[in-house]
């Protein structure tokens, strides 16, 4: 007996070996993480880097939730601690933290015809979701709800119960703060429209239109309109039946405007009748939104199911490019943990142009072209992802980068300055710094060439020399330029708010990547000005607290000072979203200049040291990200750096939708993640190098584009007592690249 149990447990564990050895990568791959802790990833569906996302909206109507998007600063079309579900959103944003977009949202419903949100709304049971594809139950109605997309384009699957079922299209909700649509009837089952969209992150003038085109299967029995209307007061009130409510028009069927405004299908269903939604985006025009659904899907016909085929080509698309990087070894927990952020990783920048190359012009009303396969590429949260995520595409995913590189490039040229935090064809000004140089030098100096670099170059010396009246990259560079600092003052009287330190920083990593640059290209005088400008970061380090503070305009220290001012985002004078023990080790290109100024390299060990152990380390904030990386710089001190990570990993990525720590940032966080668990991680941007760590796999197995790795095809990470200390990016080719696949995934 005890042997026939010894035999059933070693088959029951053969098969699930062999089941493990078999799974998908997009199995692993968790896309509620990140959706609470203000993190605002979302689970809905999206292709790889596409236009098209489409994601649950519980944001809004209902006391039931525990976030409302109108009764606090939110940034986020979905929260795991919500309930109330109002309609599927489309065009989202991911880890960002101001809100934008999210719109058409489409609602099935069943019974009479509703179109108040506050009302039709239900709540949302039994998600399911995985790339490319979300589902989830209505018990209000007691419909199926799912999605899915192709790049450009998104289906939506709904499967009814008996009686009367509606579809509703709301063009008046969403998450962004403007306001104005229109909507035109093309035929009973189609109609199109356009819904203005822009303000992000408090910049009133970038704005921008978002067209739609949208068709279902099933002929309706009715459908029509919808309008809120206002409030009016007196005799004209009195002849005002829909005076302060939503007018339904069941006559009209031509086209309307308005700033709350819906279109609605409404058919008779039987019981399990699926009725299937298809919706074509594109910021030019409606024509092209036809044309990306036409090009992207085949066309809708009554009885006839389009939505496993666009269901099963996006989990294709996302398998195809999750398995660049392949692991084995670790847990079961890590791997999930590791490819949901490499899926993070992989929305934005997201594709702008239609199929046919279209785009929007940058900061203009006029309309470009792309050739020869290659795609315009916006959502550009430079002041973030030129710390890692770009490195990262750089190494596994060239071909992207290169055309988000030649997107930056382009931009310059229509608009005359780089991107700073670019969305939909506008400059949003968001955050500081001259984040392009760090990027398009990191893609240089790695080798991926194939663009216009002396164009670039010159965009990069415009933005490092222009006067601050005329520069809108660097508008306080005059005292830069002059002083060697940016003095507080200069956006306040009472410097309240004022980010000069911040600011600084950011211009002395940029110019010290430009200096690397300009002596690639051979710019010597060029090169050592650059570098000379990004060693003047001393100006601002005070012995007495041991940390950067703020500098008057003649040069003396902010009194009084609280270095630890500015944490959880309180404000403070220079620091922008952190304190000064955010900022103090921020000199990734100076840090062994940084470590004698501190007294040494004893010294600078403590001190960094003690940020760890006091509780001064904010992992959700760019500037310190790549502080555990820093202790590698001293022989002796790896340990430290492997140690930090390990334990940072632990405590603040998990499985659970708070598995990340605060707002993803469109994938920077996610990108820290997948470098520190590779075991390697380019801690100094625009630096072809990285510090290494010790991996959490035992082998990492990452694809690579032989035309810009050395002919390698493939690099492979072992765990081993090598990986410590620094190592510059061809080192690591040479040591790590071309060795032969396993198939054990």
């Amino acid at each position: 007996m005890n042997r026939i149990k010894y035999i059933l447990l070693s088959l029951l564990l053969c098969s699930a070996s062999i089941y493990a050895s078999d799974r998908k990568l997009t199995d692993y791959v968790n896309t509620f993480i990140g959706t609470s802790n203000f993190g605002t990833t979302n689970p809905g569906a999206v292709c790889p880097n596409g236009m098209m996302s489409v994601t649950p909206f519980n944001v809004m109507g209902s006391d039931m939730n525990t976030w409302d998007k109108d009764s606090r600063w939110w940034s986020t079309p979905y929260s795991s601690d919500n309930c109330f579900f109002t309609g599927f959103s489309h065009v989202n944003l991911s880890g960002v933290g101001c809100p934008e977009v999210g719109l058409a949202l489409t609602m099935p419903t069943a019974g009479p015809l509703q179109v108040d949100y506050h009302i039709y709304g239900s709540e949302h049971r039994n998600e399911v979701s995985h790339p490319g594809y979300y589902g989830c139950e209505l018990p209000a109605h007691g419909i199926k709800a799912e999605v899915s997309t192709t790049t450009r384009t998104s289906i939506e699957r709904y499967t009814f119960p008996a009686g009367q079922g509606n579809i509703l299209v709301n063009f008046g909700e969403g998450l962004t703060n403007e306001t104005g649509a229109w909507i035109r009837k093309v035929s009973d089952t189609e109609i199109e429209g356009m819904r203005l969209a822009g303000t992000f992150c408090y910049n009133p003038q970038a704005v921008f239109p978002v067209y739609f085109a949208i068709r279902i299967n099933k002929v309706p029995s009715d459908c029509g309109f919808w309008k809120k209307q206002p409030l009016m007061k007196g005799v004209e009130a009195e002849w005002t039946p829909d005076d302060g409510t939503y007018k339904i028009y069941k006559k009209y069927g031509r086209e309307i405007a308005g700033d709350d405004i819906g279109y609605w299908f409404s058919f008779e269903t039987s019981e399990g009748e699926q009725v299937e939604l298809q919706m074509g985006v594109s910021f030019v025009s409606c024509k092209n939104a036809w044309e990306n659904l036409d090009a992207e899907q085949s066309p809708l016909t009554p009885g006839r199911s389009n939505f496993d085929t666009v269901m099963n080509a996006a989990k294709a698309a996302w398998e195809s490019d999750l398995s660049r990087i392949r692991v084995e070894g670790g847990t079961e927990r890590d791997k999930e943990i590791f490819y949901s952020a490499l899926y993070h990783t992989l929305i934005h920048p997201s594709i702008l142009n239609d199929v046919n190359g279209e785009y929007p012009m940058m900061e203009s009303d006029g309309t470009g072209r792309v050739y020869d396969g290659h795609n315009r590429y916006s959502v550009f949260s430079l002041w973030d992802t030129y710390r890692n995520l770009h490195q990262l595409m750089t190494l596994v995913y060239p071909e992207r980068q290169l055309d988000m590189v030649r997107s930056m490039i382009d931009i310059y040229k229509e608009w005359g300055w780089m991107p700073k935090w670019e969305l939909f064809g506008r400059e949003t000004f968001t955050m500081e710094g001259d984040p392009a140089i760090p990027v398009i030098t990191d893609t240089w100096l790695k080798g991926l060439r194939d663009f216009d670099i002396e164009t670039a170059y010159e965009a990069f010396v415009k933005s490092a020399t222009t006067p601050g009246a005329e520069n809108l990259m660097r508008p306080d560079i005059d005292p830069y330029l002059s002083k060697g600092y940016v003095p507080l003052g200069l956006y306040s009287a009472d410097a309240s708010g004022d980010n000069s330190v911040s600011h600084a920083l950011e211009y002395y990593i940029a110019d010290y990547a430009l200096s690397l640059l300009a002596a690639d290209l051979g710019h010597t005088e060029d090169a050592e000005r650059f570098l000379a400008q990004s060693l003047q970061y001393k100006h601002y380090y005070c012995p007495a607290f041991g940390t950067f503070r703020p500098l008057n305009a003649d040069g003396s220290f902010l009194e009084p000072f609280d270095p630890r001012q500015g944490e959880n985002f309180e404000a403070v004078p220079g620091f922008h979203e952190g304190s000064a023990w955010n900022y103090t080790f921020y000199v990734p290109h100076d840090v062994l200049g940084l470590a004698k100024l501190m007294g040494g390299r004893k010294a600078f060990i403590k001190k960094l040291q003690k940020v760890f152990d006091e509780g001064l380390y904010d992992p959700a904030n760019e500037p310190d990200i790549a502080y555990p990386y820093l202790f590698s710089y001293f022989k002796g001190e790896e340990w430290r750096t492997s140690k930090i990570v390990s334990e940072l990993l632990d405590k603040h990525y998990t499985t659970r939708p708070d598995g990340i720590p605060g707002n993803d940032d469109t994938g920077t966080m996610s990108a820290w993640a997948v470098f520190s668990m590779m075991g390697f991680y380019p801690d100094c941007p625009g630096h072809p190098s990285y510090t290494l760590t010790t991996p959490r796999f035992d082998r990492v197995e990452i694809k690579l584009d032989p035309e810009y790795s050395e002919g390698k095809d493939l690099m492979v990470i072992t765990k081993g007592k090598h990986m410590k200390g620094r190592i510059s990016h061809a080192e690591l080719l040479r040591k790590h690249a071309g060795a032969k696949a396993t198939n054990n995934q």
